[in-house]
């Protein structure tokens, strides 16, 4: 008797509800006794999406990449080929907004959306980011869409119960249950996703990526971008990108923004681990030491110096470099974070603009005409956002290549290569760059920065 009485105290707890609010009754409906996920899953199936895109690729020679033989299949040009890709995606309004994610429909040159009730829609890319794996599209002619409302990401505690939704490898529509089993992940996502996870137990497979992670009241907690695993399929550690950063996506994008405006830091920071802790005098590990600043940062600006630790943004408490640039994207840009960080001993803290990478000095862009020895070859000055754009190292500066052209990428060189000489004289500006190389022939000596390494390349121009 005492063994019912349990289970009947247990059914008969709500999932959501609160130890204030717990008490025994006798369950008023199948649901209550069952705890079936059966009225969230109809709430919420109707707003995740199945997506097929497909995109024309040239197919290249497997010996292009050679080092003996590279050069012969430069020039290779195969028969155009149609990639399909399949996932998911989530409608986040009335009018056809969806979120899924990069490695889904980037570059696609055909997507079709379709609805859990076979409906089919067309549909547009708004604004894609491959760093954070994040996707906004807009169905075409659409109007009353089922749609999820976003949870604040910030308020998701480990243990949460959630469901994932997705199309696994193209079977149909699916639901997996499992809990929230970790916050803060960050640099152990698999593909480009970079920065800061939720991680869950709840299955997700390939074809899950794109689809929604809700919690029991159905609203989206994090967008299912992948999992870690060796087999291909599902170990239980997958990830999800927060919606406090799909919000972000959706407000860009609903702003005429095709590509993700990220606030630039202008410093690079260094995870704090414990002999690090130990020799700044500090507790247990935790923050961000900042390790170089650029003259410029906003950081710099508000009084942060090398060597202070980065504590907090806004309140969230940041242990590595992503989290902290995830923390900054989610703030928005043309605000104001506060930031918390510690020196000497003593906590400070400090107002921190949130800005795009300046463009000073000024670009001033050159691109070579038909008559240079290296036709279509643009260079430009390095700037914070030049820098930014082709991931140089934060101090550099110089003239920069953004696009070699046919002859100079046959000659080997790349975007973001520094120009540091040509024909043994100094470049000291994009202007000079077409005098030099019509001064060096008819061979044209050149040294170039890659990678922090030093390079010396020599061609007949």
């Amino acid at each position: 008797m005492l063994r019912q009485s349990l289970i009947a105290l247990i059914v008969a707890l709500p999932l959501t509800a609160s130890p204030a609010l717990a008490q025994t009754r006798v369950p008023k409906s199948p649901a209550e006794i069952s705890l079936s996920f059966v009225p969230l899953v109809k709430q919420a199936t109707p707003a995740v999406v199945n997506i097929y895109a497909s995109r024309v690729v040239e197919s290249r020679s497997p010996f292009q990449d050679d080092p003996l033989f590279g050069n012969l299949f430069r020039d290779f040009r195969g028969r155009p080929q149609v990639q399909n890709s399949l996932g998911s995606g989530v409608i986040l309004s009335e009018d056809g907004i969806v979120v899924s994610n990069y490695h889904v429909v980037g570059q696609a040159t055909d997507i079709r959306v379709v609805l859990n009730n076979g409906a089919e829609y067309d549909a547009e890319v708004l604004l894609g980011d491959e760093e954070s794996d994040l996707a906004i599209l807009k169905l075409d002619d659409a109007d009353d869409m089922p749609s999820l409302s976003l949870r604040d990401s910030d308020t998701v505690e480990v243990g949460e119960l959630v469901l994932a939704i997705g199309n696994p490898f193209g079977v149909g529509q699916t639901v997996s249950s499992g809990i929230v089993s970790g916050l803060a992940r960050s640099g152990t996502a698999t593909g480009n996703a970079r920065g800061y996870f939720i991680q869950t137990d709840a299955p997700i497979n390939p074809g899950n990526s794109g689809g929604a992670l809700i919690d029991v009241n159905g609203a989206l907690i994090g967008v299912n971008t992948s999992i870690l695993t060796r087999s291909g399929g599902s170990n239980g550690i997958g990830f999800a990108i927060p919606s406090a950063l799909v919000a972000q996506f959706v407000d860009q994008a609903r702003a005429g923004k095709h590509s993700f405006a990220r606030p630039w830091a202008g410093m690079t920071g260094q995870v704090v681990n414990a002999d690090l802790s130990e020799g700044l005098g500090l507790g247990l590990p935790s923050g961000v030491l900042v390790a170089d600043l650029h003259p410029q940062s906003p950081f710099a600006d508000a009084g942060i110096e090398v060597g202070d630790v980065i504590l907090s943004v806004d309140g969230q408490p940041v242990n590595t470099p992503p989290e902290m640039l995830f923390r900054m994207s989610v703030r928005g840009l043309g605000h104001d974070a506060e930031i918390v960080y510690l020196r000497d001993g003593n906590e400070r803290s400090a107002q921190v603009g949130m800005i795009a990478p300046p463009e000073e000095p000024a670009r001033d862009a050159v691109t070579l005409g038909r008559r240079s020895v290296l036709p279509g070859l643009a260079v430009s000055n390095v700037n914070p956002a030049v820098a930014t754009e082709l991931g140089l190292p934060l101090s550099q500066g110089g003239v920069v290549i953004t696009d070699p052209g046919p002859l100079a990428a046959r000659a080997g060189l790349r975007p973001g290569d520094v120009l540091e000489t040509i024909g043994g004289a100094a470049v000291e500006s994009p202007d000079e760059v077409a005098p030099l190389l019509d001064a060096a022939r008819p061979r044209v000596g050149m040294t170039v920065l890659r990678g922090g390494s030093r390079l010396r390349l020599r061609f007949r121009g």
